[in-house]
């Protein structure tokens, strides 16, 4: 194990060897923290000493290498983390696209940018006009039924044909057939299917909860190469019963409304709270899925002289729902969630009826 200094700040990087093979990451693993290994020290609170960064290069019984990477969300988001990632990698194998001398990569940290400005007093306060930290009700004892030794780990890819009918299975006649994304179709999909599975109360309240880039949302843009955090959290939110029994447009509805009220108004507020309520400002955990996109972030293309990923995963599959790029399939995508194991059955079952 290896501990280097940038800045003052300890980076770890950690040489490992397990009995794994690549195909053993063609499924899900067995159980939630199976993978846990693959990154054996943990990036909690840097404030209280974690190192930001922890890098662990594993070496697979089959001769082939898993890296693990663990970064501090204090610093960067997803897309701050693979623009960091590729800069890392061209270091490594010595791909500076010219000499030493032109490599002048030009992060930029800038963090005040976002930084909190005088705001008018408004009548109703923050947290009421943003439901992703607002609490609901706990009409099922939500939280007990996602303790790890609950929870069954899922891996199921969406091809590009799939993902197409999904659309198509949205009414001909609706302007969102033509208007949504694919992100909003796979999203209220997988939001509908696990909401099913798990039978919910019909009166539960329900929130999707997905991160949104904002550095084209807010003005002026952040500048090119922002590598802070750049998002904050959309929220779809609607009842067991209207998510369950209602059409998958009604959710991917939902989702795309979510999506388009993050605007620079939006962000502000945001940032407001957040600076006014501090750590207190979190998202209330109770009837929320959260679903985070790995899948556009361009982890398939970083490359550090052994060629380009076959398979990327998080390493503990847990409730958080991620998705992910697929090797040599751009447009397909693989979710990965962990389920309660009671449920887990209807939940493959949903998604594979397309």
């Amino acid at each position: 194990m290896g501990v280097y200094s940038i800045t003052n700040f300890p980076v770890v990087f950690v040489e490992a060897t397990a009995d794994f093979t690549v195909s053993d990451f063609e499924k899900a693993p067995r159980y939630v923290t199976e993978w846990r290994r693959f990154l054996a020290l943990e990036v909690a609170d840097v404030l209280q000493g974690a190192p930001p960064l922890v890098v662990q290069l594993t070496w697979l019984s089959d001769g082939a290498a898993a890296l693990g990477f663990g970064f501090s969300h204090c610093i960067c988001d997803g897309i701050g983390s693979v623009e960091f990632l590729n800069l890392f990698a061209q270091l490594a194998t010595g791909r500076r696209n010219g000499s030493s001398a032109d490599f002048k990569p030009k992060p930029v940290w800038q963090r005040h940018l976002l930084d909190k400005t005088p705001f008018t007093l408004r009548q109703q306060p923050t947290q009421l006009l943003h439901p992703e930290f607002n609490r609901v009700t706990d009409h099922c004892k939500f939280m007990s039924r996602f303790t790890p030794d609950k929870l069954t780990p899922t891996s199921v890819t969406f091809d590009e044909w799939r993902l197409n009918e999904l659309k198509h299975s949205i009414n001909p006649t609706s302007q969102l057939r033509l208007l949504c994304t694919t992100f909003e179709v796979l999203s209220a999909y997988i939001w509908k299917s696990w909401a099913t599975a798990l039978d919910f109360p019909p009166q539960q309240n329900l929130k999707l909860l997905f991160s949104v880039d904002i550095r084209h949302r807010v003005k002026p843009s952040l500048p090119t190469g922002f590598y802070g955090n750049g998002i904050v959290l959309g929220c779809a939110q609607t009842t067991a019963r209207n998510l369950t029994e209602k059409g998958l447009a009604y959710a991917t509805e939902l989702i795309k409304e979510a999506k388009n009220r993050v605007d620079n108004n939006y962000v502000k507020e945001v940032v407001e709270s957040v600076s006014l309520n501090g750590a207190s400002c979190v998202p209330d955990p109770v009837g929320v899925l959260v679903l985070s996109q790995w899948s556009r972030l361009g982890l398939e293309m970083v490359d550090f002289g052994m060629g380009r990923p076959v398979h990327l995963a998080p390493v503990c599959t847990d409730r958080y729902c991620i998705l992910l790029p697929v090797d040599d399939h751009s447009r397909s995508v693989k979710v990965m969630l962990a389920v309660p194991s009671i449920a887990v059955d209807k939940y493959l079952d949903l998604l594979s009826d397309v």
